[in-house]
């Protein structure tokens, strides 16, 4: 027998025999070990890992081991350091880990045929959100489009892949941090049965990634930057993110829904400057991608096919730009604002496929000005042309075809019922052909197609069906995200049913099935209940003299519960949970100018005070500084080039508080007359703090936009909080 076989064959044996380990910080692994069952507390703060596993055959068992990186209880932000990390090595298997508190928890690198079972890495970094209810902040767009110097790591992972070759992730889960599992370079994994749900980031992201078989694996509710009846924005979250040459790749039987994108694929930067290549020729079967904010499947710049997949209650079910040579056959779409959006599309097949209840099943155009940095339409032939639309059934859609400027287009036997508009053409459509006869045939067309797609990637027997029950709570109502993520409904919680400014504000009680009790109260005249079931709406009065300093606070008694910080209470356990309205800062007093080339701040400030000091363009009535727009919403305030001055006094009670500025373009805010915030030359939106204490203190902002985003945002926040 061979050596390598026969390592391979007494590696896991020979952890079982060994005598169990305590992990300790800086631990080095370089033969199978089986770890010690326990709790252990081992803080990460530079670049050394936790563990470090070298060397091949090995197999890291560390089943009923929990490593905490820092206290669970505290802010996920403050997460740092790795807690595992796999450098090289052949046929390494890690299993049964439970890894939090950490920025990221197992790392590996160059490794060839790795096996990560059974390992939990939930509640690791995510970062502090700061869009609201309301309206967004730009802080919390996410950037995944450069990684080839790791550019991914500043925002954690529970598991981050770099150049891994072969092997298997099975029974992992990741749930209430921010990205799962995130792939580079990393190719011929076979990736199933996890669960990456409920993530403010990424489920699973692939950068350079090909060849891999993502199967029954459980992606849901990974999204930022939704608030139903608000804003559906996403903030390029998603279910399931491939960028950058990312081919060749079979994702199938998932279930990826409630993310800011089910799917986001993009061909990557290197084809948008010199038109070759993309994401091209991945699989995409029998996945449901629905209730996404956005859009149900985002693919752009590639060659794909699309096949039997579901996605309902989505803005877009696809957003396919500039793709060509696709295949989006026997899908399900259902009740989107348009099923299928396509810009400049070429030699397309859209076959067998169930539209009901779209606003607009097909949506086909081309612009005649592209991006001037964009190098694609230089190098490529970008019209919006020759599309096969065949054997389609449009049900109670308002528009089932929409084309401008797409030429080439064939329509063959699709079926129509109870549609306002059959097609609605615009500009040039030569070469337009239409056939109603043929449904039955075309359908078989559409049939044998997802039956090959069937056979070449067909269910694990040992898969998982993750998809959501019928009776299931879904729909982007459901979607609710607070500061920290995606609520998982696993716990109780109080939540706004409207704006949070309300008075009376009306809360929902949301959580497992269950009754709830008012336990106490701070600053508040009346409610409308003091206790109740869960699903219930709370109506909250504040006293007069406490309008912008309540709390009140409930206590749940019903099924187990599992915060979403990771403790969990067994059913019939009492939980509280509470929410708090505290908002200090009241009206400002606000005088806005309009400056010129002459008074301009990035070059002269000084002329830009003695402009600050002469009249006001503008005196808007006192008010929160909250202000975030593409076009004004105070009356008065020019589309560009204006600044403010903002003065306000507070009173805080004793305690320890945050100073928070959110701001894009420049701003300078002085404390007491003390400048304590100078961020003056020109950036997008970011966050400054600075610490505040009880008492009185006098505020002043100013600021100044030049063009594009306004964001000007100064609030004050407990620190606990």
């Amino acid at each position: 027998m061979r050596p390598a076989l026969l390592a391979l064959l007494l590696a896991a044996p020979l952890a079982a025999q060994q005598a169990p380990v305590v992990p300790r910080a800086g631990m080095v692994i370089t033969t199978s070990t089986r770890f010690q069952p326990g709790r252990y507390r081992l803080p990460a703060r530079d670049t050394t890992p936790i563990l470090t596993i070298r060397g091949d055959s090995l197999d890291v068992d560390l089943t009923g081991v929990i490593l905490e990186g820092g206290d669970p209880a505290g802010p996920p932000d403050g997460f740092q350091g790795t807690a595992l990390r796999i450098e090289g090595g052949t046929r390494v298997t890690v299993r049964g880990a439970t890894l939090r508190g950490y920025k990221v928890a197992v790392l590996a690198r160059g490794t060839h045929d790795l096996t990560l079972t059974g390992n939990d890495a939930s509640h690791n970094w995510k970062p502090r959100l700061h869009s609201v209810v309301e309206h967004e902040s730009l802080v919390d767009w996410l950037y995944y489009h450069h990684n080839e110097q790791d550019e991914w790591l500043r925002y954690g992972a529970g598991f981050y892949l770099v150049d891994v070759t072969g092997g298997s992730l099975s029974g992992n889960t990741v749930r209430q941090g921010m990205n799962g599992l995130l792939l580079v370079r990393s190719t011929k994994l076979e990736i199933w049965n996890n669960d990456f749900s409920f993530l403010s980031g990424v489920g699973i992201g692939l950068y350079r990634a090909s060849y891999n078989r993502i199967r029954h694996n459980r992606v849901d509710y990974c999204v930022r930057g939704s608030s139903y009846g608000f804003y559906q924005r996403g903030q390029d979250s998603a279910a399931l993110l491939m960028f950058e040459q990312s081919s060749h790749n079979v994702v199938a039987y998932n279930s990826m829904t409630h993310g800011g994108d089910g799917l986001f694929l993009w061909a990557g930067q290197s084809t948008m400057d010199g038109g070759l290549g993309g994401s091209n020729d991945n699989l995409f079967l029998a996945n449901d991608f629905s209730h996404a904010p956005t859009n149900g499947m985002e693919a752009t710049f590639s060659r794909n096919r699309f096949i039997a997949n579901r996605v309902w209650g989505s803005t877009h079910g696809l957003w396919g730009g500039y793709s060509y040579g696709s295949w989006i056959v026997g899908n399900d779409f259902r009740d989107n604002r348009i099923a299928i959006a396509i810009e400049h599309g070429q030699d397309n097949h859209v076959v067998g496929n169930d539209f009901r209840g779209d606003t607009t099943a097909i949506r086909l155009w081309w612009n005649p000005i592209e991006p001037s940095d964009w190098g694609y339409p230089r190098y490529r032939d970008t019209r919006s042309r020759d599309w096969d639309i065949a054997g389609n059934r449009f049900t109670r859609t308002r528009v089932a075809l929409r084309a401008e400027a797409t030429t080439g287009m064939v329509l063959a036997g699709n079926v129509l019922e109870a549609v306002d508009t059959a097609r609605a053409l615009k500009g040039d459509s030569t070469g337009l052909e239409v056939d109603t006869a043929g449904y039955s045939a075309q359908r078989g067309r559409a049939q044998g197609l997802v039956r090959g797609a069937w056979d070449a990637a067909p269910q694990r027997a040992d898969g998982q069906l993750p998809f959501l029950a019928d009776d299931a709570r879904r729909g982007r109502q459901t979607i609710i995200v607070d500061e920290w993520g995606p609520y998982d409904w696993q716990s109780p919680k109080l939540w706004p049913a409207g704006r949070r400014d309300g008075n009376p504000l009306r809360l929902q009680v949301l959580g497992p099935a269950g009754r709830w009790r008012v336990v106490g109260r701070r600053g508040v005249a009346t409610l409308s209940a003091t206790e109740g079931a869960m699903g219930d709406t709370l109506v909250v009065t504040p006293r007069s003299d406490a309008t912008s300093d309540w709390a009140v606070e409930l206590e749940y008694r019903g099924a187990r519960t599992v915060s979403p910080r990771g403790v969990v209470r067994e059913a019939g356990q009492p939980v509280r949970f509470r929410y708090a309205h505290f908002q200090p800062l009241g009206a400002w007093r606000v005088k806005v100018v309009a400056w010129d080339s002459t008074s301009d701040p990035r070059s002269d400030t000084t002329a830009f005070q003695a402009r600050l000091a002469g009249p006001a363009l503008v005196e808007p009535p006192p008010q929160p500084l909250e202000w975030m727009w593409y076009r004004p919403t105070v009356t008065g305030i020019p589309l560009e080039r204006w600044g403010a001055h903002a003065e306000t006094d507070v009173k805080l009670p004793g305690g320890r508080y945050v100073l928070r500025a959110i701001s894009d373009d420049g701003i300078r805010v002085w404390l007491d007359g003390r400048l304590v915030i100078d961020r003056w030359a020109p950036h997008e939106s970011i966050v400054d703090e600075v610490p505040l204490s009880g008492g009185r203190h006098r505020l002043r902002v100013e600021y100044y936009q030049v063009d594009g985003w306004t964001e000007l945002q100064v609030l004050v926040a407990r620190a606990a909080d």
